[in-house]
């Protein structure tokens, strides 16, 4: 009886544990692909690897969903516009700020869009603490103290514009939830390939259509947007949204390590230390919102 049971006892306790591995999987995946793709920076630029990853990961997601089946009005292809180049205007900002701040850093900054876009309609006090502690991390973060350690401004400035860009994406993306998530974010990449990849024929050239420039690119479109994207749906799918938001709040924190190990950026302690705040105030809001969703439920 022993050896009948055990396989029985094991399956569910690997279908349980899977989520959250594939989640972990994603964040290592997005982390690594990107400290890749920023070693392509002397090479193509950060505009002409950003156009590779977002262009090679459209063909991706187009050949894998197939939108073109679907049935669309003429409002949900100016919504699918908007989300689109706010995509694509996401990703370019991002990979510009790379150039001068460390991985983990651009996450955090570019964090506090969906934290604001998720704390902006705050009421209640513990509302109100995680929003002094994302923003007193941010302040850590910003170039205003003239020290050794202090940031590129443009950088900085860059990755700001990317988390606006990203609360935007959650914004426009949710207009789509009428159609289902893979085909939306296929046409949506789609778009974003249109809006970035004119920067990046003007920053990298001729070099952008190289063979072997373009098979690096596809190990950077595949790494940070088709199997974290794929990964992200198994995830979502097997357990609750608010540990689903929560652990990935945990994103700057590996991309910090990922930067340290492949991109030796090392952090200052400061910065370490705004890193986990942000951390900190994304994971409490989403624990706090899942809480009062509970109850009003």
């Amino acid at each position: 009886m022993t050896s009948a049971a055990s396989p029985s006892g094991v399956a569910p306790f690997r279908a349980s544990w899977f989520p959250y591995l594939a989640l972990g999987g994603a964040m290592l995946s997005l982390a690594c692909g990107t400290s890749f793709a920023k070693q392509l920076f002397p090479v193509a630029g950060a505009a002409g690897t950003s156009a590779m990853r977002v262009g090679l990961a459209a063909v991706i997601l187009l050949a894998v969903f197939r939108p073109w089946r679907l049935r669309l009005t003429r409002n949900d292809l100016g919504r699918v516009l908007v989300f689109g180049l706010v995509l694509g205007l996401m990703n370019l900002t991002f990979y510009l700020s790379l150039r001068t701040i460390p991985l983990g850093l651009a996450l955090a900054i570019e964090f506090t869009g969906p934290l604001t876009l998720a704390l902006i309609h705050s009421r209640r006090l513990i509302h109100f603490v995680w929003i002094g502690l994302a923003a007193a991390s941010l302040f850590m973060l910003l170039p205003l103290r003239g020290q050794v350690g202090d940031l590129d401004p443009t950088g900085v400035i860059l990755a700001l514009v990317a988390a606006v860009c990203w609360a935007l994406y959650i914004v426009f993306g949710k207009r789509l939830s009428h159609i289902p998530s893979g085909p939306s974010v296929a046409m949506g990449m789609t778009v974003a390939a249109f809006v970035i990849i004119p920067f990046g024929a003007m920053e990298a050239g001729p070099a952008l259509l190289s063979p072997s420039l373009l098979a690096l690119g596809l190990v950077v479109a595949v790494a940070s947007s088709a199997l974290p994207y794929s990964l992200d749906m198994v995830a979502m799918r097997g357990m609750p949204k608010r540990t689903f938001g929560v652990l990935l709040s945990g994103e700057p924190a590996i991309g910090a390590m990922a930067g340290l190990l492949f991109l030796h950026e090392h952090l200052t302690t400061t910065q370490w230390l705004a890193i986990a705040g942000i951390v900190a105030a994304s994971a409490g809001a989403v624990v706090t919102a899942s809480r009062e969703q509970a109850v009003a439920t």
